[in-house]
C-alpha cells in the first residue's frame, strides 16, 4: 500500500501540466510580440534615415548651386536604395530680403500623406 501512495504522489497532476503550459505559452506569445514591434521599429528607423539622406542630398545640391533659389514650391522623386520617397521642396521669402528658407519634406510614395522627415535651411545671397 505504501508503494502505491508514493508511485501516486510523485507525478505532476494533470492541472499542473496545464498550468506550467500556460505559462509557457504566455511567455511566448508576449516573446513573439516584443519580435515584432523591433522589426517593425527597424523598418521605421531605416525609412527615416533613408529619407533624412535624401532631404540633406536636396539642401547639399542647393548650397552647391551658389544660386539664390527661386521662390516656390516644387516636387520631385528622391529614391533611396529600394525606397520609392518623394520630396517637396519649398523656398519661402523671410524678413531678410537677402535670406531665403529652403524646406524640404520627404514622403513616401506608397503612403503621400505621411511625412517621414522635414528639413530646414537657409541661404544667403552672395
Amino acid at each position: 500500500m505504501r508503494r502505491l501512495q508514493r508511485s501516486l504522489s510523485s507525478g505532476f497532476t494533470l492541472l499542473e501540466v496545464l498550468v506550467a503550459l500556460m505559462i509557457v505559452g504566455t511567455a511566448l506569445g508576449a516573446s513573439l510580440r516584443a519580435i515584432g514591434s523591433l522589426t517593425q521599429n527597424s523598418d521605421g528607423l531605416r525609412a527615416t534615415m533613408m529619407a533624412t539622406w535624401s532631404a540633406e542630398n536636396r539642401l547639399v545640391e542647393v548650397r552647391l548651386a551658389k544660386r539664390f533659389p527661386p521662390l516656390g514650391k516644387s516636387n520631385f522623386d528622391c529614391p533611396q536604395g529600394d525606397l520609392a520617397l518623394v520630396c517637396t521642396e519649398d523656398v519661402i521669402a523671410t524678413p531678410n530680403p537677402r535670406l531665403r528658407r529652403v524646406e524640404v519634406s520627404v514622403r513616401d510614395q506608397k503612403q503621400p500623406d505621411r511625412l517621414i522627415i522635414k528639413l530646414v535651411q537657409l541661404v544667403l545671397q552672395e
